[in-house]
């Protein structure tokens, strides 16, 4: 009894460990720090600097790298596709009996001579083939994401476009949410209010994912992945 003891507190340990809700950043949506401003040397004489800019009718909008950007999620994809497929094939060969210096030979006695006797078994033959396939395949996909999620600028291109990309993580009982978004968006479609539609996005990349409890309910186990994949023979 005291050698199952501790294999049982490791067991413990690990079902404790899976239905951990650690969260898990993802290194490459992390923040852009802005870029710093570097000090300019102060002088004494005229009033006004042009080196020292101070933009007072500048709005809200972002345009420099570590300037914040909140994205409207407007996703909605409708995709059906229907396919039928039937084949039919139908082979039929006959090769009749030969001809031999003049007879046609047959396995037979010597008492059945002559050889064009085809009362018995001869070389003739035929052989006959028949295919038929039938397939038919519906598939019918929706996606629906709405919301908002606000990322960072992490880069200005040189034609003025911005690369932004930005992770947002809700934590619900126990299990986490993690919404990861990154892509190109053009200073023209920024909104007053400082937002953007996620459709203006260009190259755009949205992963909506899970973990926890929840989430391990909903994945099929290994064996019955096995059986419900191309490597399952029948």
């Amino acid at each position: 009894m005291k050698s199952l003891i501790p294999g049982l507190v490791v067991l413990l340990g690990l079902l404790s460990g899976c239905n951990s809700n650690t969260v898990k950043r993802d290194p490459a949506y992390a923040a852009v720090r802005p870029v710093p401003v570097e000090q300019q040397e102060s002088y004494d004489g005229a009033i006004f600097d042009a080196r020292n800019n101070i933009a007072l009718f500048e709005d809200y909008r972002a345009r420099r790298v570590g300037d914040i950007l909140t994205v409207r999620l407007e996703e909605q994809t409708d995709a059906e596709k229907e396919t039928e497929t039937t084949v039919n094939k139908n082979n039929n060969t006959s090769i009749a009996n030969p001809t031999l210096f003049g007879a046609s030979p047959q396995f037979s006695l010597p008492s059945q001579l002559p050889l064009d006797n085809t009362s018995n078994n001869n070389l003739a033959f035929g052989f006959g083939s028949e295919t038929d396939f039938e397939g038919e395949g519906e598939s019918e996909q929706n996606n629906l994401l709405s919301g908002n999620i606000s990322v960072s600028v992490v880069e200005v291109l040189s034609n003025g476009n911005m690369i932004i990309r930005g992770e947002k993580i809700i934590t619900i009982n126990q299990g986490n949410e993690y919404i990861r978004l990154s892509g190109i968006v053009s200073p023209r479609d920024i909104e007053a209010d400082n937002s953007v539609s996620s459709v203006r996005i260009a190259d755009a990349q949205i992963a909506y994912t899970g973990d926890g409890p929840t989430n391990d309910a909903n994945v099929m186990g290994w064996l019955s992945r096995f059986f419900a994949s191309a490597l399952m023979p029948f």
